[in-house]
């Protein structure tokens, strides 16, 4: 490259002066001479600086001996530090826990209310407890000819043990119940003072039951549960109950197999119908299986299966089989992780109903009924549940129900010159009746626990039913609302309140005919039963962690609302009391 910058000038001065040469010389010829010569570079060899000298630095790099000398001398000082101190942390005390309790409450009407809680551990693993309750009033209500008392009480023990790989426990239970059919209906039928003083309203359930629970923990056995129970009341009535009910989990093929085996038995009979004629027996034996498999991918899950069961019945001798199969199917997808959830299924079985059940829903019921499940063929559900904020969660679902042979409650009539002259053959005691019943229900929730001292929920389920035979279905509500709030003021004081609503039930009634005629004329007549809203609220104050007073407000609204056709309920009910905690 050097060469061709030294060569290159000089070739143009030589060319330079040719040419003038040659504009002198115009006789000289000319000729064109192309010089050819091919351009070969040459690259020099590339060096890279190493990002790491050597340096050789052996004879700069020893270190020379230096010697500190400290010249100290006594300074005068009135300085004194002060010393430090840990910062307090406020440890919060932990509170006491009991075992036992006992709560004791007075009120109007008058009311007594009273529980007592007792429990204790034998060894490690053993335990044994005992629950005994109380309730009653001495009645009062208004306009009410008969008495309209009631009692309440029940004991109920457990005996059991928990270990890692077992637990189990034994139960005996112990109730009695007083009441009365005090619901006469004296604005549709004229009953003198000698027929009322003549009826005898007074009505006695006794309960005994014993029964137990068996759980594994690593078995494909998971539990098993068993009763029986003993139902009986002051008419000679007597019913006889006891199931099984043993549950299997099994896994195979990385999936869970779960099924549920039940057997239940109730038999019965009641000492006479409700016109006198003969006497009433009936019982029903249910053996039935929901096997199901869990299948779980990722944000879905998914339970299918089905329910086969068998039923054989008799009632007053005529006998009864029949095999029933049900879908058992439940799948749930979160959308949105766990802040949106949707659910689905569709669900049936074979439900055994029985006096007992039919007391503890209406206790004015008569001694007179006919006793049989209910076919509940499929209930198909859709719904959302999740949460709108982190303390605020919600449920919604839509459902159609349908139930062959479901149990409604209706009036019984009031039949002149009865053969049967019991106390519940006035026209206030109450019988069931069985229908096709469809159902389309709408259900929602809302919950929120803003902070441990605040939390409300309100929900509301709104019914259509549909019926085969009967006009209406007895007694059941289109409409129900509640809402539920509990506050913690501080340490000391609470207070809570719980308000629902129950929209208008159809019933049909026994109407006197005014004209004046003997005997006397009776017709039945469809009625409809009020909506009506009760407010009940409660506060407390804990004297210390062992003593605690409540004051508890019933129908604060004071409506004279009847829960079941000419029943009304009492009115505005305060009941003050305390709850005492204890150890032995």
């Amino acid at each position: 490259m050097k060469n061709i910058k030294i060569y290159l000038p000089l070739a143009i001065a030589l060319f330079v002066s040719q040419v003038s040469l040659a504009q002198e010389e115009d006789n000289i010829g000319s000729e064109v001479v192309n010089v050819v010569k091919p351009y070969t570079p040459a690259i020099s060899d590339a060096f890279k600086v190493k990002e790491t000298p050597v340096i050789d630095d052996d004879e700069n790099t020893q270190k020379e001996a230096i010697e500190y000398n400290i010249f100290s001398f006594p300074v005068a000082s009135t300085f004194t530090p002060a010393k430090g101190k840990a910062a307090g942390v406020d440890k919060a005390e932990k509170e006491k826990l009991y075992r036992n309790y006992a709560t004791l409450g007075f009120g109007n009407y008058p009311t007594i209310n009273a529980e007592l809680f007792v429990t204790e551990n034998f060894g490690r693993n053993s335990y044994i407890g005992g629950m005994l309750r109380h309730l009653s009033s001495q009645g009062g209500i208004k306009d009410v000819v008969l008495d309209d008392k009631y009692y309440n009480t029940s004991l109920d023990v457990t005996y059991g043990t928990r270990d890692r790989d077992m637990s189990w426990n034994v139960d005996l239970g112990i109730k009695n119940q007083i009441y009365n059919w005090y619901g006469l209906p004296v604005e549709n039928i004229i009953f003198t003072e000698d027929m009322i003083n003549a009826i005898d309203e007074k009505q006695s359930y006794n309960t005994i039951a014993l029964g137990g629970k068996l759980s594994l923990t690593d078995s494909y056995f998971s539990e098993v549960s068993l009763q029986f129970k003993r139902f009986s009341d002051a008419l000679s009535s007597g019913e006889n109950r006891f199931f099984v009910k043993p549950n299997f989990d099994i896994e195979a093929f990385d999936q869970k197999i779960k099924a549920n085996f039940i057997i239940d038995y109730v038999g019965g009979s009641f000492d006479k119908d409700y016109e006198g004629l003969s006497d009433i027996s009936y019982s029903t034996i249910i053996f039935g299986t929901k096997p199901s498999i869990l299948y779980q991918q990722d944000d879905l899950s998914v339970q299918l299966g089905a329910g086969v069961f068998y039923s054989t019945g008799k009632f007053n001798g005529t006998s009864d089989s029949k095999i029933f199969v049900y879908p058992n199917v439940k799948a749930s997808y979160k959308i949105v992780g766990d802040l949106l959830i949707g659910y689905a299924g569709a669900e049936g079985g074979l439900n055994q109903n029985s006096y007992a059940d039919f007391v503890d829903q209406n206790p004015f019921v008569s001694p007179t009924l006919y006793v049989a499940p209910t076919d509940n063929k499929y209930d198909i559900y859709v719904g959302l549940k999740g949460k709108l904020a982190n303390s605020v969660a919600f449920n919604v679902k839509g459902s159609y129900n349908n139930e062959d042979g479901k149990a409604l409650f209706t009036s019984n009539p009031y039949i002149y010159a009865n053969a049967n002259t019991e106390g519940y053959t006035n026209g206030n005691s109450f019988g069931v009746v069985y229908d096709n019943v469809k159902t389309v229900s709408i259900f929602g929730e809302l919950k929120a626990d803003f902070s441990k001292s605040l939390s409300l929920g309100i929900n509301g389920t709104y019914n259509n039913f549909s019926t085969d035979y009967e006009t209406e279905a007895w007694n059941l509500p289109q409409l129900n609302i509640g809402a539920t709030v509990d506050v913690d003021f501080d340490e000391k004081w609470y207070a809570g309140a719980k308000v629902f609503f129950v929209g208008e039930r159809k019933d049909r009634i026994t109407v006197q005919s005014l004209a004046a005629v003997f005997p006397p004329e009776f017709m039945t007549e469809e009625v409809t039963l009020d909506s009506y809203f009760d407010l009940n609220m409660h506060v407390g104050y804990k004297y210390n962690d062992r003593l605690t007073a409540f004051l508890k407000g019933n129908n604060l609204a004071s409506q004279q609302y009847n829960r079941w056709a000419n029943y009304p309920v009492q009115g505005i009910q305060i009941l003050l009391g305390a709850n005492y905690k204890f150890d032995f």
